[in-house]
């Protein structure tokens, strides 16, 4: 498998059944390759490794270890052109979401409960943005 057709995605949330239940949701989405986590550090690990195939992470807000604000300031600092989607079940304080929004730390949201159509259509779409991020890179 050549690496340029190697894009991850990558699904964090601390209860499994959440991550196995998204994973099947967009296993349809081609071209793509989904690795879940329930361990925010493990999935940071892992992005350390592989920052240059990842295009998109999708984390939960609350998490042990490390919140998914921190998980996703993080990945953008390895890899700026990585998309972020943020889920979570509370309400988040507005002004402080529009402060990562603004500065692109996180891409896209999804309040919790997620209907898996809502979660399938948000992948979509921000692949769909960073392939458009990407080809903008390279003509430059």
């Amino acid at each position: 498998m050549s690496n340029k057709s190697r894009k991850i995605v990558a699904i964090i949330d601390d209860e499994l059944d959440i991550t196995m239940l998204f994973r099947d949701a967009i296993r349809e989405t081609r071209g793509i390759s989904i690795f879940t986590f329930t361990d925010p550090i493990m999935a940071l690990e892992h992005f350390k490794i592989n920052r240059k195939d990842y295009v998109l992470i999708v984390s939960d807000l609350r998490m042990p270890g490390i919140d998914g604000i921190e998980l996703m300031k993080r990945t953008k600092e390895l890899n700026p052109l990585v998309r972020t989607v943020l889920m979570t079940a509370f309400e988040l304080d507005d002004e402080l979401f529009q402060q990562y929004a603004d500065k692109e730390i996180i891409n896209g949201f999804l309040q919790k409960p997620i209907l898996l159509k809502d979660l399938v259509k948000e992948v979509d779409n921000q692949l769909h943005i960073h392939q458009l991020q990407e080809h903008k890179t390279r003509v430059q």
